[in-house]
């Protein structure tokens, strides 16, 4: 896969916006470096971890065709999965259904989004973070942006590295729970997912303070 030189700032295009290097490049002008993107994957499923990932991209190696993972095709998102593993810092955590529905879902996604952060084995001089929110307790500076995973590459290369983990999560959970069909849906709010679970009830994925489970 071919790499881009960055940009030290976005070029004027007709086409789409796409992430680029300026908010990593405003951080490093401000005496902070290296910079992390964190971003999260699996907020809104009914079952399942979610999964936060942090990464430190190598300036002079980023994968071409980094954007937010929901725009990618799955065989897109793989492909820059294996790159960025084998360019860049990544750490990966997850908070658990149980952690969950014991804290609640902005909770438990910023915690796994810090121990993420924590957990690089270059530790980040400033991280940018996709949303509105700032993991507390980080040990470093950082930024949230919203729409951060499709405006910064690091952030957008989080998000390919959250979600491609947490599908190959879901996908050995569907070996033992194969009632559900976790493998199609990754745990989503899906017609299959629902029928599964009137027919089936909830299994211990299954978030139990979300809607569909709480008067159970």
């Amino acid at each position: 896969m071919s790499r881009r030189k960055l940009p030290d700032s976005p070029l004027f295009s007709l086409d789409p916006p796409v992430p680029d290097f300026s908010f990593e490049l405003s951080a490093r002008r401000d005496g902070f470096w290296p910079v992390a993107g964190a971003d999260e994957a699996g907020r809104g499923p009914l079952a399942g971890p979610v999964v936060a990932a942090a990464v430190i991209l190598d300036p002079d190696a980023v994968p071409a065709g980094l954007n937010d993972s929901k725009l990618l095709r799955p065989d897109q998102r793989e492909a820059l999965f294996a790159e960025i593993l084998a360019t860049a810092t990544v750490s990966i955590a997850s908070s658990s259904a149980t952690r969950i529905d014991t804290t609640d879902i902005l909770k438990a996604s910023l915690d796994a989004m810090r121990r993420a952060v924590h957990g690089l084995a270059t530790a980040a001089g400033f991280v940018l973070v996709d949303g509105r929110d700032l993991p507390p307790g980080l040990s470093c500076h950082g930024k949230a942006i919203v729409k951060g995973d499709s405006r910064s590459v690091s952030i957008a290369a989080a998000s390919i590295v959250a979600k491609v983990t947490r599908d190959r999560m879901m996908a050995r959970a569907d070996a033992t729970f194969p009632a559900y069909g976790f493998a199609l849906h990754a745990g989503y709010a899906t017609e299959r997912h629902r029928v599964a679970i009137d027919s089936h009830g909830p299994c211990s994925l299954h978030r139990m303070s979300f809607r569909p489970f709480r008067q159970v």
